[in-house]
């Protein structure tokens, strides 16, 4: 993961490793995908379950996205869950733990395309570029504060993965260069709403929380989990995302597609 070392605070991304307690007896499948030459890892998890483990994080957001594409078309084998990590894709709930050996050995063959822009709606997410470090993250840069702004609203953004709390999403898109470490001492108390930064991944904090993250803004309507709504979460794996800075003079409309 290209997040600084782990943290114990609250908002520390899954971890990216099949844990100790949660594999079967099996074989496990390695092979090299040709694209990026990432090792490709593929794990059996209890009786009808994988753990496909990648060397990058561009690498498991695409296969994802095959993943889906093909659950989609009927190519893949019913499965219950697909669930994305940092650098890790579960897939849980086969017919059966052949059905899982299969999809096994088949895996490593596959032709994964990288990913593209696709035709998704983008959820635009209205942000104040006001956060308490916002002066560190421009030190760290090299950058004015207003260049941070410009910077990160000028990225584009896809939520790689979802945790911590209902409706955070790791959002990926910012160069290796804009990475930052987290914070060494967390707050007790994020306000929600607020827009940080650690490692490579951008997020928006759902609701008041501890964590580390490098505050940069405010997206001060925006809801990301209402469990009124269908469905509860803004963003889900995959969803593209654009923020769109507040002037002062604007009002936030809240997150939406377009």
């Amino acid at each position: 993961m290209s997040t600084p070392a782990p943290h114990p605070a609250a908002d520390a991304p899954p971890a990216t490793s099949a844990p100790a307690d949660g594999c079967a007896a099996g074989t496990t499948t390695e092979a090299a995908p040709p694209a990026d030459a990432a090792r490709l890892t593929v794990r059996p998890v209890g009786t009808d379950g994988l753990l496909v483990e990648l060397g990058t994080s561009e690498g498991t957001e695409a296969l994802h996205a095959e993943l889906l594409r093909r659950r989609a078309a009927g190519t893949l084998p019913p499965v219950r869950e697909i669930v994305p990590g940092a650098r890790t894709v579960l897939l849980d709930g086969f017919a059966g733990p052949d059905a899982a050996r299969r999809l096994a050995a088949e895996l490593p063959g596959w032709e994964v395309p990288p990913l593209t822009g696709g035709d998704t709606a983008v959820v635009e997410i209205p942000v104040r570029y006001d956060g308490p470090d916002l002066p560190e993250v421009a030190a760290l840069w090299g950058v004015s504060e207003d260049e941070v702004a410009r910077i990160h609203a000028a990225t584009a953004y896809r939520v790689a993965f979802c945790g911590f709390a209902p409706g955070f999403g790791y959002l990926t898109g910012l160069g290796e260069r804009y990475h930052v470490p987290r914070r060494a001492t967390p707050r007790t108390r994020v306000p929600a709403g607020a827009v940080g930064l650690a490692g490579g991944y951008t997020g928006v904090y759902p609701r008041s929380s501890p964590g580390g993250w490098q505050l940069i803004g405010t997206a001060p309507d925006t809801v990301l989990w209402d469990a009124r709504r269908s469905p509860a979460a803004l963003l889900s794996p995959g969803t593209r995302v654009r923020f769109v800075p507040l002037d002062g003079a604007e009002e936030a409309g809240g997150g939406r597609g377009n």
